[in-house]
């Protein structure tokens, strides 16, 4: 799919773009429910619970228990979506998640809000950024990380009508609506690309998507032209898309994630078995020190200047082989 620059003067919560369209699919199908662990209020389901009380079940401070209750609603024929900081619902209750959802095949819908260094300036206990690297081990389990509000819109709706497990990473940082075309469809295991170039790739996820398109504006003043891919969905991945971009011989990977296990990793394995080629994989290096976001991206590179350098990087060591 090809698309149009960003629209960067308004910024949005996706958080509000899932919950409206959750209460929107909720009227529809009653056997939605939801299952949270005291996030009501950073999960922005306040309105869901206000208007449906009796679908609401808040379980406390017991993630492992809120994923095994979501196991036990979809087996009872509702559609859970399991709500709570990535963080926690990730690491606490990933034995849950494996057992419970994935290899049951269970028809639970996890949503992990605040991921990566999202959730404040609380150190490493509060980051989540291997929350991908342990998922997209597992069988079964579809992941998704929307970039903006409309394709967390359309994410959701794609979560409760797919009959399976699902996680949705779901960011809470501010980002621009992306241009679309008109008529633009979202569908999982499809990459999109949002702007077409030839001489080196950049693929990410989530809130990185806005950085890598204002870094491929800026290559493109200096007459480096990047293709710009959004991989949402990284489970199921769509190996065409990579592939693709291995023809380029030169590839940056953005993620707000460990640079190990994740959309980076995923990456270098389709391109390892296809078409070797020169890659740069940004991401957190590990344990990070506590502060804002703004400061761990910069860091870390995680930002238009970061990937622009990356890119760099990558086609000139493409022109070095």
């Amino acid at each position: 799919m090809s698309a149009a620059q960003p629209l960067l003067s308004n910024l949005f919560d996706c958080r509000d773009a899932f919950a409206s369209t959750l209460e929107r699919v909720a009227e529809q199908d009653e056997r939605i429910v939801i299952v949270v662990n005291d996030s009501v209020g950073s999960s922005k389901l306040g309105g869901f619970r206000k208007r449906w009380p009796e679908r609401a079940i808040n379980v406390g401070i017991a993630e492992q228990n809120m994923v095994g209750v979501g196991s036990g609603l979809a087996n009872g024929g509702k559609i859970p979506f399991v709500s709570a900081a990535s963080c926690f619902l990730t690491a606490r209750a990933l034995e849950q998640i494996k057992a419970d959802v994935a290899y049951t095949n269970a028809n639970v819908k996890l949503v992990g809000h605040s991921p990566g260094v999202g959730y404040g300036e609380l150190g490493p206990t509060h980051h989540s950024i291997e929350d991908m690297a342990w998922l997209r081990l597992l069988p079964n389990l579809v992941i998704v990380a929307p970039a903006d509000p409309w394709e967390t819109a359309r994410a959701v709706e794609a979560a409760a009508s797919l009959d399976g497990p699902v996680f949705l990473r779901i960011s809470r940082f501010s980002v621009p609506q992306l241009g679309r075309p008109e008529g633009a469809k979202f569908a999982i295991g499809n990459a999109e690309t949002l702007r077409q170039g030839n001489d080196v790739a950049i693929i990410a996820y989530g809130v990185m998507v806005s950085r890598a398109l204002e870094a491929a504006e800026a290559l493109a003043g200096a007459g480096v032209q990047a293709r710009v891919i959004n991989m949402a969905s990284i489970a199921p991945l769509d190996v065409a898309a990579i592939r693709a971009a291995a023809d380029l011989g030169a590839i940056v990977t953005v993620e707000e994630h460990s640079v190990r296990g994740g959309l980076g990793g995923a990456v270098a394995e389709v391109v390892a078995a296809y078409r070797p080629c020169p890659i740069r994989i940004l991401g957190f290096p590990g344990f990070m020190p506590t502060g804002s976001a703004a400061f761990l991206f910069e860091k870390f590179g995680l930002s238009a200047a970061g990937i622009q350098k990356a890119a760099r990087e990558a086609i000139a060591a493409r022109q070095a082989r």
